[in-house]
């Protein structure tokens, strides 16, 4: 069984800038996050326990659309304990992307390649993840038994529903909750449909990114209770994984302040459902190794 004391962080993101720039940091709003960010921040930040848990393990997620970020994100987790898996991202539509994936998980680190990512949220195509060389990309990750994190907005949860009709050999996590429309307050929409993917048995879903959907200065854990509630009824803990999303989180309060107001959603959870959240969804989801443990200080 997980480590009682383990706490997983399921979605992070390291950035350097002078190897690799970043152009949705250009966007207005991102100042605060506009330098590069590596795993050593990310333990300076991290200081907070959730239920008498602290940091231990990560799940390390592309950035860009670059092979050569998932190299060095791979590398990077050959040698840092504190990142137990890497989702990267490959070309979905390319023919080769089975040859690309095998190549990957030859090369150094390639062992903690455990599921891919595309940035659907930015494809205009309502129906990008139904395209045949997307949905053929996607049965050769399936068939090398590596998941995929779906990154959507709200209104593109129709393609994300449908895939997980059509490939029930897919493991699948909702990242982010699928964006609820946290600051607007009008959440039927999202509901229902988080709901209907939900109903899919292989699809987890991401306790993340919630704070910066709502508004970054005044948000308060009553303003995420909603979605936790809908998450929680729709997925059930067993399905529910935490994430940060840091360093995009430092944009409304930082790793700290969510660690915080995740452990007020979880009072009334029990022991069982808490260890769920917190470590054991994702360990089973990203096949993370319980022996390996972050550099003790």
């Amino acid at each position: 069984m997980p480590d009682a004391q383990v706490l997983i962080d399921a979605h992070h993101h390291v950035w350097d800038l002078d190897t690799r720039p970043q152009s949705w940091l250009d966007e207005p709003g991102h100042e605060p996050i506009r330098r590069s960010h590596g795993v050593d921040d990310l333990r300076t930040a991290a200081t907070r326990p959730i239920a008498g848990r602290r940091l231990e393990r990560t799940v390390l997620v592309q950035c860009v659309a670059s092979v050569d970020e998932t190299r060095e994100f791979l590398a990077l987790a050959d040698g840092t304990p504190l990142v137990g898996a890497v989702v990267g991202w490959v070309d979905l539509t390319s023919p080769a992307v089975g040859d690309v994936l095998d190549a990957l998980r030859a090369g150094p680190g390639g062992g903690y390649l455990r599921a891919v990512r595309h940035l659907v949220q930015g494809e205009s195509d309502a129906a990008w993840l139904q395209r045949p060389s997307v949905e053929r990309g996607l049965r050769a990750v399936a068939e090398r038994s590596l998941g995929y994190d779906l990154l959507i907005r709200d209104h593109q949860f129709p393609q994300a529903i449908r895939l997980a009709e059509r490939l029930p050999g897919l493991p699948l996590v909702l990242d982010h909750a699928g964006k609820p429309p946290v600051a607007g307050r009008d959440l039927e929409d999202w509901e229902r449909s988080v709901r209907r993917l939900a109903a899919h048995p292989h699809v987890r879903c991401k306790v993340s990114g919630l704070i910066t959907e709502a508004d970054h200065a005044k948000w308060t854990v009553d303003d995420i209770r909603p979605v936790w509630e809908t998450l929680l009824a729709a997925f059930g803990p067993e399905r529910l994984m935490f994430g940060s999303d840091w360093p995009v989180c430092v944009l409304a309060g930082g790793w700290n302040r969510w660690a915080a107001a995740v452990e007020e959603l979880l009072d009334g959870c029990s022991a069982a459902e808490t260890g769920a959240v917190l470590t054991e969804t994702a360990t089973a989801f990203y096949g993370l190794d319980p022996a390996r443990r972050k550099e003790r200080t």
